[in-house]
């Protein structure tokens, strides 16, 4: 089996944790070495003079980056929106102010590829608000969406201003402290979301922010939770958990992309977190090779019918998309899109179930 190239995925650069592979290179030398840290870098260069048409992701990032030029940032000390149903608490205010997030990535990739420093300082002014606002709250399943933030960081820190860099990696370090922190207090035998698709999301974030900051101890961290939550959530017939609890194929590429990500995030230092295969044969590719007929239709699965999770049905009850019915291939197309980076063996299925990746997968590819 052939397998995609470090280079094709430093090129590849949009896939959340995509972005700090490279930076993840350069730290695992300077583990290797004894050097001083690098700042983040990026390999997502602006677009020379007579080098060519930016491919169809970088066009439409580069379009939609020139609409919101002119947005500003709205940061809040505190976001909730897991198991609320729409219009419940904060939920709302948390999912508009959550937009910020994926705007700052795109506005930094914008940078990346036009050199148009209007984009940087879109960054800068977005990082420094919230880096100066935002309180994490551990929550994985509130605060999964900080990839955003995070890869806007990486994609932009040599460009940023001190303030902010130092600012950023604040905040950065006490996300990724406190999760390993609040992991590490987790009683035995772990159970509920110590094991699914919560634990997922903290291994996400945890292995993201070890790369944006290039520290080594917390990388080797994330590697030794990702490999427990492999043999706690993973059977070896490839099946999860959150399919057991939840009856939901939803929540089997819910669970698995976060591990994805973390194994995109790790490839310098471990080329293999996606085959990593415990003692009993449980791995994350085993997972998704159970999940792949369901992706390319050659079976199907009304979801949550024997679900064990109440908030299931209440969502189901007040109608929101995707919590009754048969479940849509289509939105597994993120994940594999994503393992197609570590491994190609998995793009034919990324591209039945999209002709392209999502922008920010395709912009620097």
């Amino acid at each position: 089996m052939r397998r995609v190239s470090r280079r094709k995925i430093a090129l590849t650069f949009g896939a959340l944790a995509g972005l700090t592979t490279v930076l993840s290179m350069a730290t695992a030398m300077y583990v290797r070495r004894d050097m001083t840290p690098p700042r983040a870098v990026s390999m997502c260069q602006p677009v020379a003079p007579g080098a060519g048409e930016p491919n169809a992701s970088a066009r439409q990032i580069l379009a939609d980056a020139e609409k919101h030029l002119g947005d500003q940032p709205h940061p809040l000390p505190h976001l909730h929106t897991e198991g609320t149903l729409p219009h419940q608490g904060i939920r709302d205010e948390s999912i508009a102010a959550e937009k910020d997030w994926p705007l700052m990535r795109q506005a930094a990739l914008a940078w990346r590829l036009s050199a148009d420093g209007r984009y940087l300082q879109q960054v800068d002014a977005y990082l420094a608000a919230w880096a100066h606002t935002y309180e994490p709250d551990f929550n994985p399943i509130d605060e999964t969406n900080l990839d955003g933030l995070i890869d806007a960081y990486v994609l932009t820190s040599n460009g940023l201003s001190p303030a902010t860099r130092d600012a950023t990696r604040a905040l950065l370090r006490k996300l990724g402290e406190g999760y390993i922190a609040r992991v590490h207090q987790f009683r035995s035998p772990a159970h509920g979301t110590q094991i699914n698709n919560w634990q997922s999301h903290r291994i996400k974030l945890i292995t993201m922010t070890a790369a944006a900051l290039g520290d080594p101890a917390m990388l080797k961290t994330a590697r030794e939770l990702f490999q427990k939550q492999v043999a706690d959530n993973i059977r070896p017939d490839g099946t999860v958990i959150d399919f057991q609890e939840r009856d939901a194929l939803h929540y089997v590429v819910y669970d698995l992309q976060p591990l994805v990500v973390a194994a995109i995030a790790a490839q310098p230092f471990d080329p293999d977190w996606l085959r990593y295969t415990t003692p009993e044969g449980a791995s994350v590719a085993k997972a998704l090779d159970w999940l792949r007929p369901f992706a390319v239709g050659e079976r199907t699965h009304e979801e949550f019918v024997h679900t064990s999770v109440k908030f299931d049905r209440d969502r189901a009850q007040v109608g929101e998309k995707g919590y009754g019915g048969q479940w849509d291939p289509k939105t597994s197309s993120t994940l594999y899109w994503l393992a197609a980076q570590v491994d190609d063996r998995y793009l034919p299925v990324a591209r039945q179930l999209a002709a392209l990746p999502p922008d920010w997968v395709g912009a620097c590819h």
